[in-house]
């Protein structure tokens, strides 16, 4: 049957289904499932399928069948979570008409750990598992041996508000040199940026809506192994800061995690030999298929702030050894606020496994002429923010400063070269570097 045919099937399946006639529009789709080939058509048919009839297992049945043709079909998705548990109809929101944030003021979350045997405060010791006391060096476990983090469906965050907005209430500080923005620890009264190291005294507090990690990579060693590490690297690329370094900065950077599957379709041209009789003739053939996508973890950063080293600079972690997310690891630590919202996230995600695979499926694909793809079938399945421990400080060469940012979970060094270094005279490197210490 013709595919004109086919779609007029299709309208009038819709019109009456649309007109409460379920009986007819059934039968219609009886027929489009018997004469259709194209696999959107039939994912569409299975959804509206779905629509008519009110048995669970039935509505599940056809709701599969709809994603077996079109893994990334939105309201088959949308209607198969609702029926699973994993989002309330009444929560879904149309993505057009986001509702405005309440403008109301309201009372930041914070959470204090103080020390169970002095009162002190604690902070999380950079070892990777321990809530110790500033005063009487109590410690208190953090990690839990076995522990897992869940990642967040996205399909389900993106059709509700948590995927447009930030839903709990936190204090946020804003440098004013530097412009960055970091989660304040309860009852701040001054602060200094870990990029610019310029001081504030908060006097004003930002309280802004945020959305809570899912997991985090703890810090595994203190600014002494971060100084270290920084005076290794410039000894390695065999030059000398032009004047004083500030020592190393210790925070924790967000960024968001996808994993990201579906396909590639494409399409292109080759030329096949065809047979006639006793004549043999090169026939244009037009060729077509999906290319399987799989990427875990796909890392995006959350904020636009030196961004180039930074993407480099997430390249180096183990996201393996993250773990669950909890407010102890920040204890005595400024995490970045993130200022890129999920979905924008996720747009930048889906243009660069696109992009990724664009040039793979060229590569396979190299036999086919007038080669065209399309990214209609790539799904992002799953997201997670995760918070990464980073030391960043810049040091001085000639009339720059030079940024370096050092892994805080391997030591792995990420930094500007000046084009025009010169290598370093015999004990030159033990002015900035004693300077570093004592400071």
């Amino acid at each position: 049957m013709s595919d004109e045919r086919v779609r007029r099937l299709m309208h009038s399946a819709v019109t009456a289904l649309k007109s409460g006639e379920n009986n007819l529009a059934n039968k219609y789709l009886e027929r489009v499932f018997i004469t259709a080939r194209d696999h959107d058509v039939l994912a569409d048919a299975w959804f509206y399928l779905s629509e008519i009839t009110e048995e669970k297992e039935e509505k599940r049945k056809a709701l599969e069948e709809a994603l077996s043709y079109r893994m990334t079909h939105a309201r088959a998705r949308r209607s198969l979570a609702i029926l699973d548990g994993k989002l309330k109809a009444d929560e879904v929101i149309n993505a057009d008409r986001i509702p405005a944030p309440a403008t109301e003021d309201r009372e930041g979350n914070a959470e204090r750990f103080m020390c169970p045997n002095c009162g002190a405060r604690m902070s999380f010791s950079p070892d990777g598992q321990t809530l110790s006391c500033d005063f009487c060096a109590k410690g208190e476990s953090v990690a839990t041996e076995g522990e897992t983090f869940e990642e967040q469906d996205f399909f389900t965050a993106m059709a509700t508000l948590r995927g447009h907005s930030k839903p709990v209430a936190r204090k946020v500080f804003h440098c004013e040199g530097c412009g960055a923005e970091f989660l304040l620890p309860p009852d701040s009264l001054s602060a200094a940026c870990a990029y610019c190291a310029s001081p504030h005294v908060v006097s004003h507090d930002e309280i802004r809506e945020l959305l809570d990690p899912d997991a985090i990579i703890p810090h595994a060693f203190d600014q002494r192994g971060a100084t270290r590490l920084l005076v290794e690297w410039v000894q390695e690329n065999n030059f000398t800061p032009h004047g004083k370094v500030m020592p190393p900065r210790g925070f924790y950077l967000p960024v968001w995690t996808f994993d990201i599957g579906g396909a590639i379709r494409y399409h292109g041209q080759r030329y096949e030999e065809q047979t006639i009789g006793f004549q043999t003739k090169m026939v244009l053939k037009t060729e077509k298929g999906d290319y399987p996508v799989f990427i875990d973890d796909l890392v995006i950063p959350a904020n636009h702030k030196h961004k180039k080293y930074i993407s480099r600079l997430v390249e180096t972690y183990n996201l393996r050894e993250a773990k669950p997310y909890d407010a102890r690891y920040l204890a005595n630590w400024p995490a970045e606020a993130y200022e890129i919202a999920l979905g924008d996230a996720s747009l930048e995600a889906r243009s660069q496994a696109n992009n990724r695979y664009k040039k793979e499926v060229a590569l396979r694909m190299s036999y086919l002429a007038k080669l065209k793809t399309s990214s209609e079938n790539l799904a992002i399945d799953s997201y997670k923010l995760l918070m990464l421990p980073v030391w960043m400080t810049t040091y001085p060469y000639g009339e720059k400063d030079y940024l370096v940012l050092i892994n805080g979970e391997n030591g792995m060094v990420q930094g500007e070269l000046p084009k025009n270094a010169k290598p370093r005279s015999n004990g030159g490197i033990m002015g900035w570097f004693n300077d570093l210490i004592d400071s």
